[in-house]
């Protein structure tokens, strides 16, 4: 017998059905809730309501796990390369050789974008936000693909559409570094992997051949995995309401974008290195913003540390630690800000107080100082995230467009003015 919820609502019983999910997670259908008793609920942010049915990622935040498409998100930075992945999110499925291969060499040959598209940048006023960049970019490439904005488009032009803007979003994210940074603009080079090419474009310069370290080329193809999905957040969802519209991908990939800009969901390790620079300019001892941090009492808290799913521990953390550990020991780098982030790190994985409260460095903590060593302005940090969650969004909209899924269109408690009569504006 099917597993069913019941409401009483004014003495009257109404009957949900309960879908059970391929990981026994339980949710109560109340897609007909409506219609059939003239109510519905009512849920701030959307924290217990299931938008959609999806086969893309599981996560278990009570448990520490975090699965694309079934494979553990361990296996798949240890031993995938990003393209792999992509490809996972987007079609399904692990490519064979053949499939992996066709894949490359689609994104590679669509790496260029239209020269017209520098004049864009050039009206950009100097150190304009990068996101902001990015986000009319993504946008702007609609309009010199305009086949794409037709939402009845076949397989094949669906996938051009997705391959291009694979290919070109690493591009974009460069030529918003260089301009920002008054440099010229590195053209891709077809021999590099992925993430080689976007190293290159970010910090090759003319005349000489850019040298890819390997070790950061690990590094950042490892961040680029750990970000490249998260179920349904912030800027996934806003992707997939955008595209239940029948927007075209570029556009619906331009809100996540701006979605994912919020310091409250992609800037978290932009916080990171802020507050770290800021312990470090006020020059009061470590421990005395750990006090603070135990204090409730105290508005400060520690930014990078816990995180509102997981609730022991981050698995990407874990894995992202030791690549964090390596790209600090390849680049040597001196830098007084990273090592208050260290000592830190310390701090939260001996000290009793943070361990039983699950207050762990996670990836945004381990992220930055990535970044930070890199060179990489904070202001580029979410540039980096959104490159690495461009497939995720992909899937997630390719899958709600092949569902056939309907717009969606929240309702509201309004709490409003009754109605009332117009007066006049000399008896007002």
């Amino acid at each position: 017998m099917s597993e069913t919820a019941r409401i009483i609502l004014n003495g009257q019983e109404h009957e949900f059905p309960v879908v059970t999910g391929s990981e026994n997670e339980k949710a109560i259908d109340i897609s007909k809730l409506r219609g059939s008793t003239g109510y519905i609920t009512l849920d701030p942010g959307f924290k217990n309501t299931g938008s959609t049915q999806s086969g893309i990622t599981y996560l278990d935040g009570e448990n520490g796990i975090l699965r694309y498409r079934g494979y553990a998100i361990e296996d798949l930075a240890e031993k995938a390369s990003f393209m792999e992945v992509a490809y996972l999110l987007i079609y399904g499925d692990l490519p064979n050789e053949k499939e992996l291969s066709y894949f490359n060499d689609s994104i590679t040959h669509h790496t260029l974008v239209h020269e017209n598209m520098k004049r864009f940048f050039d009206a950009f006023p100097l150190r304009a936000h990068p996101m902001g960049m990015l986000s009319s970019m993504v946008a702007s490439l609609s309009t010199f693909y305009p086949e794409s904005q037709n939402p009845n488009r076949d397989i094949t032009d669906i996938d051009l559409t997705i391959h291009r803007l694979v290919a070109k979003i690493p591009t974009l994210a460069a030529q918003a570094y260089k301009h920002n940074m008054g440099l010229p603009t590195m053209y891709p080079k077809n021999n590099l992997s992925y993430v080689g090419n976007f190293m290159h474009m970010m910090w090759g310069v003319p005349a000489e051949d850019y040298v890819v370290d390997p070790i950061i080329e690990s590094a950042l193809n490892k961040l680029f995995i750990l970000h490249a999905d998260h179920e349904q957040n912030c800027s996934t969802s806003t992707v997939r309401i955008v595209g239940s519209s029948q927007a075209n991908l570029y556009s619906s990939i331009s809100a996540g974008v701006s979605a994912l800009w919020g310091p409250l969901h992609g800037g978290a390790n932009q916080a990171v290195i802020e507050m770290l620079e800021t312990i470090r300019a006020e020059g009061t001892p470590l421990q005395s913003w750990i006090d603070r941090a135990k204090d409730k009492s105290d508005s400060f808290r520690l930014m990078g540390f816990g995180h509102r799913v997981y609730k022991n521990f981050d698995p990407r953390a874990r894995i992202i630690k030791k690549a964090a550990d390596d790209v600090l020991a390849q680049l040597g780098v001196d830098d007084p800000v990273l090592d208050i982030a260290k000592q830190l790190e310390e701090v939260a994985l001996n000290d009793e107080y943070f361990v039983q409260r699950g207050l762990y460095p996670n990836v945004d903590f381990y992220s930055g100082i990535i970044y930070r060593a890199l060179g990489i302005p904070t202001d580029m940090f979410t540039v980096m995230f959104a490159l690495g969650r461009l497939p995720g969004w992909i899937g997630q909209w390719k899958e709600m467009s092949e569902n056939r899924e309907p717009i969606g269109r929240p309702r509201q408690v309004f709490t409003g003015s009754p109605a009332r009569d117009y007066a006049d504006i000399k008896n007002r």
